[in-house]
């Protein structure tokens, strides 16, 4: 006996297969987009709109693909001008405030030594020689009471090597007065010809300038004969020494302290005169 099929049975009965495949695949799109669909009679293909809206535009993807093989590194001049985000580098952080900073120029430049002034004279404690050979302890002596060092004239003799011959040169007096006074800050000049060069000349007037200046006297190793500014003549052929105390019209005159006659013992005489006075000596400065 056969029963009669209700419609809804026949209808599935009745459609292909790809009909309910596709009925399906719209009734999942629908869902999705939020829309209720109600089943209807009409087939629906593959290359409808329900495969459009399942499948991928082909022909979007194949533009995608040329995209990015347009912009592989084998095509560098393709790759896209957009600049990633700079990386900070040695010369960006040095822009930052901190390092434009100007450095502060108390600590980056050393302090200019204030100017000699243009006159000076050393407190000293004079001493005429004790011996008609102690000039060079004497001068020596009157030139450590600069710096507040007192010794005998007998002591600096010892030091000195200083005999009935004398003293033997500027480079004695240079090696005791550094001695004593506990710095090296004294040093030989020799003016071996028999007149002083305007070199000469100018280097002593600077070097009396720059010791006495810093409060160092110097002791000057001189031979023959010289007139001081006040018209003074002085004369040791055999040679002798003695100190300079101080100076004025910035070292063009200096002031002499002269341990062989307490009478006569300080006298100005011009820096050129005492530059040839010392002519085959020298001095300790």
């Amino acid at each position: 006996m056969k029963y009669p099929v209700p419609r809804p049975f026949t209808l599935f009965r009745t459609r292909r297969s790809y009909q309910v495949t596709a009925s399906a695949a719209v009734l999942v799109v629908a869902s999705t987009a939020g829309v209720l669909l109600v089943d209807t009679d009409t087939p629906v293909r593959r290359d409808d709109t329900v495969a459009t809206a399942a499948e991928p535009d082909r022909s979007t993807a194949a533009s995608r693909h040329r995209d990015r093989a347009s912009a592989s590194p084998a095509n560098p001049s393709a790759v896209a001008t957009t600049p990633p985000a700079a990386a900070a580098t040695p010369a960006t952080r040095s822009a930052s405030p901190a390092a434009t900073r100007s450095p502060d120029p108390d600590l980056t430049t050393s302090p200019t030594p204030p100017k000699p002034p243009a006159s000076k004279v050393l407190d000293i404690q004079y001493q005429e020689q004790t011996t008609f050979y102690y000039c060079g302890p004497a001068a020596t002596r009157i030139a450590l009471t600069a710096r507040d060092v007192v010794r005998s004239q007998d002591d600096l003799a010892r030091r000195l090597h200083t005999t009935e011959a004398g003293t033997n040169s500027a480079e004695d007096t240079t090696r005791v007065l550094n001695d004593l006074v506990g710095r090296d800050v004294y040093r030989t000049r020799t003016i071996p010809g028999g007149a002083a060069t305007p070199a000469q000349m100018d280097r002593l007037q600077a070097d009396v300038v720059r010791a006495v200046g810093s409060g160092y006297a110097v002791v000057v190793n001189i031979a023959g004969s010289a007139t001081d500014v006040a018209g003074g003549w002085h004369s040791y052929p055999g040679g002798h020494y003695l100190t300079v105390v101080g100076y004025r019209d910035n070292g063009r005159t200096v002031k002499i302290a002269d341990p062989a006659n307490a009478a006569a013992g300080s006298y100005w005489m011009t820096s050129i005169s005492l530059a040839h006075w010392a002519a085959t000596r020298g001095y300790s400065a």
